[in-house]
């Protein structure tokens, strides 16, 4: 466990071809099954600091309480995304902390000296920071918040893996914006 965060609840792979990729990790890996999105509804997307409009693929599984995250870029929108493409092609390019206390954590990693190079929000409560303090070539740290329609959307997805016997392996994202939180 870290000693600052908490456990690592997320892998993220950048990738060429995340239907390949799927395909994968639930042949090979046996991990599944996966939440698929072709254009993740991002919003307040920054990078360095400047705003875009991103179009990103992505497709989430469970593989025990760690989460694998398949991303594929669909633009030339600038991202660290791209930026480790570019320098490293495909692989894990960062691991995610999950938090519902975001702004007490956020401060926490700024005040060590950490600096947000990538952020955004995926539906209400879903905000995310990628850092640009890397400790370990190309993987760099993400920091997201899991409460609200985006928390209850990865409990499925981990739910969903449990004793999962391989059918229906590439499933869509539930709208966020009218998933309904458990509670």
């Amino acid at each position: 466990m870290s000693r600052f965060l908490g456990e690592i609840r997320q892998l993220g792979y950048v990738v060429d071809d995340i239907e390949a990729a799927m395909k994968y990790w639930t042949d090979v890996m046996g991990v599944g099954p996966w939440y698929y999105n072709p254009r993740v509804p991002i919003k307040n997307y920054r990078y360095c600091d400047e705003p875009y409009q991103v179009h990103n693929s992505v497709a989430l599984a469970n593989s025990g309480n760690v989460q694998v995250e398949l991303i594929q870029t669909r633009d030339t929108t600038p991202s660290m995304y791209k930026d480790f493409k570019s320098l490293q092609g495909s692989g894990l390019q960062h691991v995610a902390f999950w938090t519902n206390t975001f702004d007490a954590d956020l401060k926490q990693m700024l005040e060590m000296g950490y600096v947000v190079k990538m952020r955004g929000e995926v539906g209400e409560n879903g905000r995310f920071v990628y850092f640009d303090k890397e400790y370990h070539p190309g993987t760099v740290i993400e920091l997201s918040e899991v409460m609200g329609p985006k928390g209850e959307l990865f409990r499925i997805i981990r739910e969903s893996a449990v004793g999962w016997d391989g059918t229906d392996p590439i499933r869509p994202f539930p709208d966020l914006t009218t998933l309904k939180v458990r509670g």
